[in-house]
């Protein structure tokens, strides 16, 4: 992945940036676009409510974010549990869930509690976004029929077999094979697109090309499959949550706001750390970022559309096109606003197959092996296993289940440390440099300690870290340290770290 080098200190708009702001606006409207769209339709939600929850993400979180260059919008991350609480729960009942959550990060950032979110075991956030890839896949598998997915992970596995049995080119093209058809299609321009583009048009995603082939491929033939249904006019699908006292009074309403504030930060924050890793500008302020998130989904509530995170894909390509601060962000906002507010009829015309198309390549991305191969080889079995029962019990139970096993597993760790968990910090400049010792142990429990003594070191300065007497550390703080040497290294820093040896080969890995 490329890596923008960025002015520090620069965040707000300028006009020096503006130019390159606007061009990378531009690439990320044209990525989110489609998956505003095709999330929704994961969520069981019409499209529009994923395109609310775009513009909201785009123009207010833009302008509010702790983290400058992340885009904000409907997440992937969250459309297995928003399906099924809105299968369980109505639809009406997303508007007090999203409020209530908003409320609750909103506080969480004010209490300045974001740091903790950071201390979620990577094992833990690759295998729920691994089995929430999974869930994506076999339920948009059969979107790409025309047909409903099912209530559950298990129920829709099993069904794929019978679904595909059940194409009968033979007695003729019917609507569920010509919406197949327009699937593959979608999703062959995407693989293809992404494996060849010419280098002059590397920027455009291949989702937007997947899903021009599908709409272009269906309206030229006049194809009979079914097409997405937007309302005439973007205020008219906003819909105010009624009760909102009364649906609180509901035990099962505070559980999910509990559950969606929690993952929903998790994800956020962990994109706003994996964002930091591709520039060399502006550090994120978690509470910052978690304060505007809780605002974003405030109004998300409000308005009755999808809840929000930092998303990775959009942000990413944010950086990858060249933003320079959050005018991007914002100026993508009013994009989506105006695509929908001008051209509703032309998101009329896209196959609901193709959008499927589009989350089935998306949920597969998630299910990253790599990551697993990664952390076996940096930090043993444990961490493998982690990964591996985070994603089961996430297909076969609940989101939130597969990540408090997780965690639960994560304690394995510190178990033979019980008795002396503290972590020991000791900063003090020096004539050369600064410097950074530990003793104790490093564990999740003390990672937003360790956190911000790392991150507070001078820039530009010599800085050694001494770990000679660090008696352990668990892979949450061992992959946060060496997340943060690398970024010095790469931004040009002198960092050095001491006293690993055998002890802790992977501070060193």
């Amino acid at each position: 992945m490329s890596e923008a080098v960025l002015t520090p200190g620069v965040s707000r708009p300028s006009l020096a940036a503006a130019p390159r702001d606007f061009a990378a606006s531009i690439v990320v409207f044209l990525v989110a676009m489609p998956l505003c769209m095709g999330i929704a339709i994961a969520s069981g939600v019409p499209p529009e409510k994923g395109l609310i929850t775009g513009i909201i993400g785009g123009i207010v979180v833009g302008a509010l974010a702790g983290s400058p260059l992340q885009v904000s919008g409907p997440a992937a991350g969250l459309a297995v549990i928003v399906f099924e609480l809105v299968r369980d729960l109505g639809l009406s009942a997303l508007g007090p869930i999203l409020i209530l959550a908003g409320a609750i990060q909103l506080a969480a950032g004010v209490m300045k509690l974001g740091g903790w979110f950071r201390a979620i075991s990577p094992a833990v956030v690759h295998g729920m976004l691994a089995g929430i890839g999974v869930l994506i896949v076999v339920g948009q598998f059969h979107v790409l029929f025309d047909e409903k997915p099912l209530p559950n992970g298990l129920a829709n596995l099993a069904a794929m077999p019978g679904r595909l049995l059940g194409l009968s080119p033979d007695a003729g093209l019917g609507a569920a094979e010509l919406a197949f058809a327009i699937g593959l299609l979608t999703i062959a321009g995407m693989l293809v697109w992404d494996r060849f583009k010419p280098a002059t048009m590397k920027l455009l995603p291949g989702a937007l090309i997947g899903v021009l082939l599908g709409t272009l491929a269906a309206f030229a033939l006049g194809l009979p499959v079914a097409r997405v249904n937007v309302p005439e006019s973007i205020v008219g699908a906003i819909a105010p949550p009624e009760g909102l006292l009364t649906s609180w009074a509901n035990p099962a309403i505070l559980v999910a706001a509990v559950a969606i504030a929690f993952i929903a930060s998790a994800e956020t924050l962990l994109s706003a750390a994996a964002v930091d890793k591709m520039h060399n500008g502006v550090r994120t302020d978690y509470n910052k970022e978690l304060r505007a998130q809780g605002i974003g989904n405030l109004l998300c509530g409000a308005a009755g559309a999808l809840p929000m995170t930092g998303v990775i894909v959009r942000s990413s390509a944010n950086v990858q096109a060249g933003a320079v601060t959050r005018l991007s962000t914002i100026l993508h906002g009013i994009w989506i606003l105006g695509f929908v507010a001008l051209l509703p009829w032309l998101l009329r015309e896209i196959p609901m197959a193709s959008l499927a198309a589009v989350l089935v390549v998306t949920g597969w991305r998630l299910v990253h092996v790599g990551h697993v191969r990664a952390l076996f080889a940096s930090y043993g079995v444990l961490p493998a296993l982690i990964w591996a029962a985070t994603l089961i019990t996430v297909v076969a139970v609940d989101l939130l289940t597969g990540v408090l096993v997780g965690i639960g597993l994560s304690l394995i760790e510190i178990v033979p440390h019980l008795r002396r968990l503290k972590l020991r910090v000791h900063a003090s400049p020096q004539a050369e440099g600064h410097a950074i010792r530990l003793s104790g142990v490093a564990s999740f429990l003390s990672l937003p300690k360790l956190s911000d003594a790392l991150e507070n070191a001078p820039a530009k300065e010599r800085v050694e870290l001494d770990v000679s007497e660090l008696e352990a550390i668990d892979h949450t703080s061992a992959e946060m340290v060496r997340d943060w040497f690398r970024r010095r290294n790469s931004a040009g820093d002198m960092v050095s770290i001491t006293g690993a040896g055998d002890r802790l080969p992977q501070l060193i890995a």
